[in-house]
């Protein structure tokens, strides 16, 4: 039973807690202390600190954290998946939606219009990158990382991930 209430006390806060982990924070809370009584006020606030402190969605930390304490691993498990359940169901109903549309001239100019909004974004992104990049490492190291994180991915075709790795062990060494 005790499964059960892992994912009931997850998958309401998924549903009703629109805008993500932040709205959704009171609503774990209410479930957590208020309905099932697993923590204080207190004992939930301490766990919340932890959680912010931790790099990822919130929700996913607070449902981890919280199943594996009422349930070990399987209940980590049941926490998380109910956490990202009622989003995941509305992606594949809403892509199935958009598939079925996806010839619809409609949709063709709805997808048109993002397009330019998202490169945009990305461009922003990249800026606010290489600005924090600047800030922490300076000029030269900054150029020199993307000179040869170009040269590794489009000259000598290395996966992005391998080239993040290598940044990250460089940045390790030689600025750390």
């Amino acid at each position: 039973m005790i499964y059960w209430d892992i994912f009931v006390a997850f998958f309401i806060p998924g549903i009703v807690g629109y805008g993500g982990g932040p709205a959704s924070i009171p609503l774990v809370e209410n479930e957590v202390v208020g309905r099932f009584g697993w923590m204080s006020v207190n004992e939930f606030s301490e766990m919340l600190a932890m959680a912010n402190a931790l790099p990822g969605p919130i929700a996913t930390k607070m449902a981890g954290y919280i199943g594996f304490q009422q349930g070990g691993v399987l209940g980590a498990f049941i926490g998380v998946f109910a956490t990202v359940a009622p989003s995941l169901v509305l992606m594949i109903v809403l892509l199935s939606l958009l598939n079925r549309f996806k010839n619809s001239p409609k949709v063709k100019k709805m997808t048109a219009l993002i397009r330019p909004t998202i490169a945009i974004l990305l461009g922003v992104m990249a800026f606010q990158f290489f600005a924090s990049s600047y800030e922490g490492a300076g000029l030269v190291q900054t150029i020199f990382l993307i000179v040869a994180s170009f040269v590794l991915m489009e000259k000598m075709k290395v996966h992005p991930a391998f080239v993040i790795v290598g940044a990250l062990a460089y940045g390790a060494v030689f600025l750390g």
